[in-house]
């Protein structure tokens, strides 16, 4: 799947996003209930607060008698009580305006890790064509910043819905114990101010979508940047790479604006239907009052009452266009959920044990896209114990033949075989725990020298730790840092040089002792002196075990058992160096001896 081409079709689908996520609110449902519950009378405070107006006014200031339930309430009692009732609302208010905040931010946080956990586990189950067709930094933006948006907002988004909605609910019923002739004129006016928020869901969804692509390409662009610096710096591409994120930017702030120009209106529309409908109160409510059909102090509870509810009507409005942007995000995420990798174990794989007599290649066929061959009816047999060296033109399709025995991707036609069984009949664990493979750059991840030689068999002891430490010849310059194989390495292995991140390599390989062994132009990007100490461990990696290996330089391959020459895809000539060498014409005499020609000039 290419994420750029992502579609959200249920953005909008509320049933199923809400099943979708209901799985990571399940285990919090008691603290999200009373982050809920506690969002109710943080919303119903705003009323107490405008209705304690009407005896304030009525009583204190006109000095109308207030009875209740046969108790006169004066106005030296109520001048004294109001306002430090006020105080008292306003400090229970704050305290569950805290608590709630805590609540929902430890709510969000934790349903947002378990999302990106989740994700993550989904990320290392995809195949190498996902990571061949998306770039890192759209992989980035998908995968770390769509479970933030989604999941930490929709807490905090229905929590303001529930506040909002009992703070209008509340102070609605206000409006009604005032004047229900004046409520119906408010409350109409406010629904219609509301509308709009239905008009913009469409250009939502379009410019998130947009808007993820975008960052995911500023992403990458700072990632390419980064770990490209020495090209940036040598082919002094500053100002080339400025103008492209220049460029970037500028589709960005356009978006932003388009999304605003389309959105941006609502604010004011709103608050200029509200003003209307307030002046509609005030002239209506200037006759009840002359007609003594309402008193002042339920007037100036009124008035303050509207005035309140336009806040959370309009805090409704906008949350519930925020909302849209994070159920698109939601959709985005479990669009990456339901991604099903091309490559995965068949329901009645079986285990492999051990390699007896060795590997085929039969017809295989391969392309990366639909009707461009890349591997054309490949057909050869790798005994076990056999070294078989892999030659030709650049691009003819030699890595991509190592790259498909441990079903890095699977073959178009044909089939690759070990001991006669299909590897696709193979569970993808156990077929991978026989092979190791040394690359020409080899990654390395953050941390020790120790932790990546580890990642071969992490519960290696210190016995097997030496011997691979030694076989890779890693001691040679173990002993000049300060703490040896405990060094803490940059990322990638930046502080090490080439020759020593492929030792950390082969030591990484042999630790994990497989039979099976790919070794993909390990040498090529080597010093004479480097090439010298890594040939040497490679031959120590490759003792007893069965290899294939890619090499530019063809005196090292000399000693293979088999030597395929692959261009353009087929396999046009094997053999072994000396019978190869014997082919009046052939392909690989010819490149012997140009490199010989060319080494001795």
């Amino acid at each position: 799947m290419k994420l750029a081409n992502t579609k959200t079709d249920n953005a909008f689908n509320y049933a199923f996003l809400s099943k979708r996520i209901f799985p990571y609110i399940k285990p919090l449902i008691p603290r999200t209930l009373i982050a809920f519950i506690l969002a109710i009378p943080l919303g119903l405070l705003d009323g107490a607060t405008a209705y304690a107006l009407k005896p304030y006014i009525d009583v204190v200031v006109n000095g109308n008698p207030m009875i209740v339930r046969g108790y006169e309430l004066t106005r030296d009692i109520l001048a004294a009580l109001i306002p430090w009732l006020i105080v008292g609302f306003a400090v229970v208010q704050g305290l569950l305006k805290y608590i709630n905040a805590y609540l929902t931010d430890w709510l969000s946080n934790t349903i947002s890790n378990s999302i990106k956990i989740d994700l993550f586990k989904k990320l290392t189950s995809l195949d190498s064509k996902f990571f061949d067709e998306n770039s890192s930094g759209l992989v980035l933006s998908r995968f770390l910043n769509d479970p933030d948006t989604a999941s930490r907002s929709v807490i905090d988004s229905v929590k303001t819905l529930i506040t909002c909605a009992t703070g209008a609910m509340g102070l609605i019923a206000v409006l009604l114990y005032n004047s229900w002739k004046l409520a119906l004129v408010g409350v109409a006016v406010l629904i219609i101010a509301f509308l709009p928020v239905a008009m913009i869901r469409k250009k939502i969804k379009e410019v998130s979508n947009a808007s993820m692509v975008l960052g995911g390409g500023i992403n990458t662009n700072f990632n390419e940047t980064y770990h490209g610096n020495k090209i940036m710096t040598g082919y002094s591409l500053q100002n080339n790479l400025n103008e492209k994120f220049q460029e970037q930017i500028r589709k960005s702030f356009n978006l932003a604006m388009s999304l605003t120009k389309r959105v941006g209106w609502m604010s004011p529309i709103m608050y200029l239907i509200a003003s209307i409908g307030v002046a509609i109160v005030m002239l209506f409510g200037n006759h009840l009052i002359i007609s003594g059909e309402m008193t002042t102090g339920s007037f100036a509870s009124f008035i303050t009452s509207l005035l309140l509810l336009y806040k959370p009507v309009k805090d409704l409005g906008r949350t519930l266009t925020g909302l849209q942007g994070v159920f698109v995000a939601m959709s985005r995420v479990f669009e990456l959920f339901d991604l099903v990798p091309d490559i995965k174990d068949k329901e009645d794989s079986k285990e492999l044990n051990g390699v007896n007599s060795g590997i085929t290649f039969e017809n295989v066929c391969f392309e990366y896209e639909e009707n461009t061959p890349v591997l054309k009816n490949i057909n050869f047999e790798a005994k076990k114990g056999q070294t078989i060296a892999l030659v030709g033109n650049s691009g003819g399709g030699k890595s991509t033949i190592v790259n498909l025995l441990p079903r890095f991707y699977d073959v178009k036609s044909g089939s690759i075989k070990i001991d006669g069984i299909n590897i696709k009949d193979f569970t993808l664990s156990s077929l991978r725990s026989h092979i190791s493979e040394v690359f020409q750059d080899n990654f390395l991840f953050s941390g020790t020298i120790r932790d990546n030689i580890l990642m071969g068999k992490f519960n290696a002891g210190n016995e097997e730790i030496e011997k691979a430490v030694q076989g890779a010849h890693l001691d040679e310059f173990l002993h000049t840092l300060e703490n040896g194989i405990d060094t803490v390495i940059g990322e990638r292995g930046t502080t090490l040089s080439g020759g020593q991140r492929q030792r950390v390599a082969i030591a990484r390989a042999m630790i994990k002792d497989a039979p099976i062994i790919i070794l993909d132009e390990a040498t090529s990007a080597l010093d004479n002196k480097s090439e010298a100490i890594v040939q040497k461990a490679l031959e120590n990696l490759m003792k007893n075990k069965t290899v294939f290996v890619i090499a530019h330089r063809l005196s090292t391959i000399k000693n293979a058992d088999v030597i395929l020459v692959i261009n353009d895809g087929q396999l046009v000539e094997s053999g072994s160096h000396e019978e190869l060498l014997k082919i009046e014409n052939g392909q690989y005499k010819y490149l012997y001896e140009m490199q010989f020609k060319t080494a001795s000039v």
